[in-house]
């Protein structure tokens, strides 16, 4: 754990940054809009129920469930609790800078929404969404390798995240390394066989890369 100096220090510094002036979208990197991307790395839901219980117990438990969920509205409800557990923030320091940073992304304000997300990194480098929202932020820049070393950092600290590999399979689909992407989407359909869009994607792929068969 970071010294409760340096903590403050970086605290200090990520807040500060909110208050930089952040140019408007139309005069920002058009490369950073992204309004030709139909689609968008897997997230949390908006409201996540509450944490209860030991989270390692708690996660293998609903892990289980997820893939014996007999059908999409008891899948749904098993994934959001998954979501709860990982999206938990371990201390009052990344529960504020987190906040900041979703509210800098839902406005495009991508540069601090950076500041603050390498904070959190930072000062908890054990808080696997941190690194998971940094991984989303470098994918909606085009950033494709930050994006991938992030993803890399979400699944060493979680193999099971079904949301990393659906975002790693997405950035290698859209680098051209369509195998590569089949492999990362089947991991996570594997771990979530509930997960949006994924499946068609799957699909989609298998008969480019595999052809049809006959």
């Amino acid at each position: 754990m970071a010294p409760r100096s340096m903590v403050l220090t970086i605290l200090a510094a990520a807040i500060a940054a909110t208050a930089l002036a952040v140019p408007p979208a139309s005069a920002q990197d058009p490369k950073i809009e992204r309004q030709d991307r139909p689609k968008a790395m897997p997230e949390p839901p908006a409201k996540t129920p509450p944490q209860r219980g030991p989270r390692t117990r708690n996660l293998d438990f609903l892990f289980g469930a997820l893939k014996a969920a007999p059908d999409e509205e008891s899948a749904k409800a098993v994934e959001a609790r998954i979501w709860a557990l990982w999206t938990a923030t371990p201390s009052d320091t990344a529960t504020l800078l987190m906040t900041r940073a979703r509210t800098a992304m839902e406005n495009k304000d991508y540069d601090v929404a950076l500041k603050l997300l390498d904070a959190i990194v930072k000062v908890r480098p054990d808080y696997i969404e941190g690194w998971n929202r940094r991984a989303t932020l470098y994918y909606l820049q085009n950033d494709y390798e930050h994006s991938m070393e992030d993803i890399r950092q979400v699944l060493i600290r979680e193999p099971r995240h079904f949301g990393a590999l659906a975002g790693l399979g997405m950035i290698l689909q859209e680098t051209g390394d369509d195998r590569r992407a089949l492999d990362a989407f089947r991991k996570a359909l594997a771990i979530n066989p509930h997960l949006d869009k994924i499946p068609e994607m799957v699909k989609s792929l298998s008969e480019k890369v595999e052809g049809r068969d006959i």
